[in-house]
C-alpha cells in the first residue's frame, strides 16, 4: 500500500468516526425528550451521561472543518492556486445555497421556510470562501492568518458592547454569533448558528497542517508532528481552563460537587468556537490522525465507508433521522394537527416529544446502520466515475 493511499486512509477514517458521533447528536436533537427544552449543558439541570452525550459531539464540527482544511491543501497538491481558489470558490458558494435551500428543509419539513436554519456547512461554505482568498499565501501566511483568527477572535468577550448579541449585526456574522436570527419578510426568519472567521481559522490551520501529507513528507516524522502538535494543544487546554483568564467567556469554576465541578471543567464554548474549544477538540484530533495513519482493520474500515461520502452522508442522515422522528410522531397517536409546536422549530416534533437516552442511543445506532449500504455504494461510484460534479458531493 502507497503512503499516499495510507494517508488518505487515515484521514477518511477520522472523518467517518466524527460522522457517526455527529449522527448521535442530530438524533438527540429529533428524539430525545429534552432536547428542545432544555440546555445539555446547563449545569443546574443536566446530568452527567447527558452532558457527555452532547460534549463528545462538540467535535464533530471543528475537526470535520480542520479536515476539510488538510482534503483542501491535497486537492491542490498538483494543480495551480488558480484552479484551488476556483473549486474552492464554486464548492463554498454551493454548499451555501445547499444549507439554505436543501438542508434547511429537510431538517424542518416546513415547504414554505418560515424558519431557515443554517449551521455547518454555511460555515463550511464561507470558510471555503475566504480560505479561497488565503491560499495565494505561503503555507506560513495561511498557518498564521489562521491563528490569529482562533486566537484573536476571543478579545471581543473583554468588551461587552460587542459580546455575543450587542455587538453590530455584521460583527456577530463574522465573529461573535451565538445565534443571530435575520428577519427575512413577514414570517420568515433566517437562523444562522456559526460565526464566520473563527470556523475559518479552523480551516486555514487544516490546510497548513495539511502540507505535512505531502508526498515529500516522511510518514515518521509527520506522525511525530501530528502527536507533538495534539498533545501541545490539549496541555493548552488544560492549562487555560485552570487558568481562567482568556480563551472561553465560560469560565471554569469549582461546583457543589465533584461530578458537576468536572462538567464545568469541560462546558467551554462552541458557539462561536472558543480558544479553549479549538484546543480542546483539534488537539485530540491531530493525536488521532497519529495513530490511525498505520491502523487497518474491520473497525477503520467501518468508518473508512462513512468517511469517504461525507456531504452524502450528512444530507442523507439528516433526512433518516427527520422521517424516522416523524413516523414515530404518528405511531405514537399524534395528529397532523400536532404537526406545529410554537415551541420547536422542525414539523412533527413536539416539544414535548421524545424519549429517554437509551432509547435516542438506540436509535441512533440504527441510523447509523441503516446508512451503511447506501455510503458504500455511494463511495464505490464515486471511485468508479470521473464525473466533474462528483466532487462536489
Amino acid at each position: 500500500m502507497s503512503g499516499t493511499r495510507l494517508r488518505i486512509e487515515s484521514i477518511d477514517i477520522l472523518r467517518g468516526i466524527i460522522m457517526v458521533i455527529m449522527a448521535l447528536d442530530h438524533t438527540r436533537d429529533y428524539f430525545h425528550e429534552s432536547a428542545i427544552l432544555e440546555d445539555p449543558t446547563n449545569l443546574s439541570t443536566t446530568t452527567a451521561p447527558l452532558f457527555f452525550t452532547r460534549w463528545i459531539t462538540h467535535f464533530c464540527a471543528p475537526v470535520f472543518i480542520f479536515l476539510a482544511g488538510i482534503s483542501a491543501f491535497l486537492f491542490g497538491q498538483q494543480k495551480r492556486t488558480a484552479v484551488l481558489t476556483k473549486y474552492l470558490l464554486t464548492r463554498g458558494i454551493w454548499l451555501v445555497i445547499f444549507e439554505v435551500v436543501v438542508m434547511s428543509l429537510i431538517m424542518t419539513f416546513n415547504p414554505k421556510y418560515n424558519l431557515i436554519l443554517v449551521t455547518i456547512l454555511w460555515a463550511i461554505g464561507w470558510s471555503m470562501f475566504f480560505l479561497s482568498l488565503l491560499v495565494h499565501l505561503s503555507i506560513k501566511g495561511v498557518l498564521v492568518a489562521g491563528l490569529v483568527l482562533i486566537f484573536g477572535h476571543n478579545v471581543f468577550d473583554l468588551f461587552e458592547s460587542t459580546r455575543g448579541a450587542n455587538g453590530p449585526v455584521l460583527l456577530q456574522l463574522l465573529v461573535t454569533n451565538r445565534g443571530t436570527a435575520l428577519p427575512l419578510a413577514p414570517n420568515h426568519l433566517l437562523l444562522i448558528g456559526y460565526a464566520i472567521l473563527p470556523w475559518t481559522g479552523i480551516m486555514a490551520i487544516g490546510y497548513a497542517i495539511g502540507s505535512m501529507f505531502s508526498t515529500t513528507t516522511e510518514p515518521i516524522y509527520r506522525r511525530r508532528f501530528l502527536l507533538r502538535t495534539g498533545l501541545a494543544a490539549t496541555l493548552a487546554f488544560i492549562i487555560l481552563r485552570i487558568l481562567g483568564i482568556y480563551g472561553d467567556s465560560n469560565t471554569f469554576s469549582q461546583q457543589d460537587t465533584v461530578t458537576k465541578s468536572i462538567l464545568s471543567f469541560f462546558n467551554v464554548t462552541k458557539y462561536p468556537p472558543s480558544l479553549q474549544f479549538v484546543c480542546m477538540t483539534i488537539g485530540p484530533a491531530m493525536i488521532g490522525l497519529a495513530y490511525l495513519e498505520p491502523v487497518k482493520n474491520r473497525v477503520t474500515g467501518f468508518f473508512q465507508v462513512y468517511g469517504r461520502v461525507p456531504f452524502f452522508y450528512f444530507a442523507v442522515h439528516f433526512l433518516v433521522i427527520h422521517l424516522l422522528e416523524t413516523i414515530v410522531f404518528f405511531a405514537s397517536g399524534h395528529a397532523l394537527s400536532q404537526a406545529i409546536d410554537p415551541a420547536s422549530p422542525f414539523l412533527f416534533r413536539p416539544a414535548n416529544f421524545g424519549f429517554g437516552l437509551p432509547v435516542t442511543y438506540l436509535i441512533w445506532i440504527t441510523v447509523v446502520l441503516l446508512l451503511y449500504y447506501p455510503c458504500k455504494w455511494f463511495g464505490k461510484y464515486k471511485q468508479t466515475h470521473r464525473y466533474w460534479w462528483l466532487s462536489y458531493l
